[in-house]
């Protein structure tokens, strides 16, 4: 018993020590190192951290937001080199006046009326009905991505990689002021910042084309071509093309220039003029469209630097007709004026001009497309402008197309597959870069 009672003390003994080491070790923690949270109702002291802690962990921070950077830029980079360079002497027009419930609270462009002819007799043996999209739009064709939306991202994104994969090196947005559109749409100007910055992504360039706004003069062409260049010239898309001069100026693209007569552009581009564009920060290469013989004439006098035909239907226009090329050429060599030719797949408008079918061009599985490219290169023009990438009214798009099912009857690319239109344009741009360089030496 007395053995259990001493055995019993020095167990006791041995936990009062015990507990006695705890405590005083516990004391001497300092409040970072303890294990224990804070009493209820105490505040949790603050770690006190000294400047370079704060310093290396922004940096590290930092270093993690680069290396994320890194990766996404190295991610696209590879998918950049799948592509074929960029033929910065190929152009396409391009339009982003189509809208749809999602991304603009209805359909715009897609539900274009069929418009009348201008013979009222003419016009009554044919439908003037609006078109009722998604499954009935104002096209003969329809588009693999649907009837979308300009302001769509991903539309946006898409079309610049089936820009790449025709190596087209320059979209050529259609353009008109802020607040205005075309009879039939909304101001697009707002789309161009999202544009540009996608474009600049996959390294394709941004040309502007001025349409026939209304009032169009000389004066608010002055204050039009100030904004743009003022807004977007700085932008890394922007494209911009070195003269014989030596400047390096933006390339203006304008369509139905002739609705101004010759006097009213001199006052904008004739250096005599006192209030010309000349030799200022808003100077440009200004391009004329050329539709008629007499056009050439008026556009010297005029003071445009090119021109170009835009139409994409042989024999439509003296411009579009292809016999009249090398002529077309000769002029341009002899007044210093780039020679910008335009060539399409095709054309069909009779979606949008149910009467208009004498203007109509087939595509013969993709050979019209290759006969004007042919015919364009042995022209030796400066540019080759495509029309187009996305002019889906008038049947001259090479976006990608899908055969489609329902109560309207649309065409498509078979037998060929929805992107043959890509993969010409991508096989001619290889040719005309080829032919420019042998030109040049």
């Amino acid at each position: 018993m007395a053995r259990f009672r001493r055995k019993s003390c020095i167990t006791l003994i041995a936990l009062v020590l015990l507990v006695l080491i705890v405590t005083v070790v516990l004391k001497a923690l300092t409040p970072e190192d303890s294990p224990f949270d804070n009493p209820v109702g105490e505040q949790p002291v603050p770690e006190r951290r000294n400047d370079n802690q704060f310093q290396r962990e922004n940096d590290n921070k930092l270093v993690q937001s680069k290396m994320t950077d890194s990766a996404q830029s190295d991610k696209l980079e590879a998918a950049l080199r799948k592509f074929p360079p960029p033929n910065y002497y190929l152009h396409a027009f391009y339009y982003t006046w189509y809208g749809n419930p999602k991304f603009d609270g209805k359909y715009i462009h897609w539900d274009h009326p069929q418009l009348p002819h201008w013979d009222l007799k003419v016009a009554q043996g044919y439908p003037q009905a609006r078109h009722v999209p998604p499954e009935d739009i104002g096209a003969n064709f329809y588009p693999s991505l649907g009837a979308y939306s300009s302001r769509d991202p991903s539309i946006i994104e898409s079309h610049m990689q089936q820009l790449r994969t025709a190596a087209i090196g320059v979209l050529v947005v259609s353009w008109y002021p802020p607040n205005m559109g075309d009879d039939n749409g909304e101001p697009t100007d707002d789309i161009v910042p999202l544009l540009m910055e996608v474009a600049h992504k996959y390294h394709v360039k941004v040309a502007f084309h001025i349409e026939p706004y209304k009032g169009r003069d000389e004066v608010n062409m002055l204050t039009n071509v100030k904004y743009i260049i003022d807004k977007y010239g700085e932008h890394p898309a922007f494209f911009k093309y070195r003269t014989n001069t030596g400047k390096l100026l933006p390339l203006i693209y304008v369509y139905d220039s002739y609705l101004m007569n010759s006097e009213q552009w001199g006052k904008l581009l004739k250096h005599t003029d006192s209030n010309s564009i000349r030799d200022t920060p808003y100077d440009a290469i200004f391009i004329a469209l050329l539709v008629e013989e007499k056009h050439k004439r008026d556009i010297l006098t005029a003071g445009f630097d090119g021109v170009y035909t835009y139409f994409a239907t042989n024999g439509f226009s003296y411009g579009s007709t292809q016999r009249n090329w090398d002529s077309l050429k000769a002029f341009c060599e002899d007044n210093n004026l780039i020679y910008i030719l335009s060539v399409g797949p095709g054309y069909i408008d009779t979606g949008v001009r149910p009467w208009n079918f004498q203007n109509t061009r087939n595509r013969i599985n993709g050979k019209y497309y290759e006969t004007s490219l042919s015919a364009a290169l042995q022209a030796r023009p400066d540019f080759i402008s495509i029309t187009s990438f996305n002019e889906w009214h008038e049947g001259t798009q090479i976006e990608m197309a899908i055969p489609k099912t329902g109560p309207t009857v649309y065409m498509d690319y078979l037998p060929n597959k929805p992107a043959i239109y890509l993969e010409i344009t991508r096989k001619w741009a290889a040719i005309f870069g080829g032919e420019r360089r042998k030109w040049q030496d």
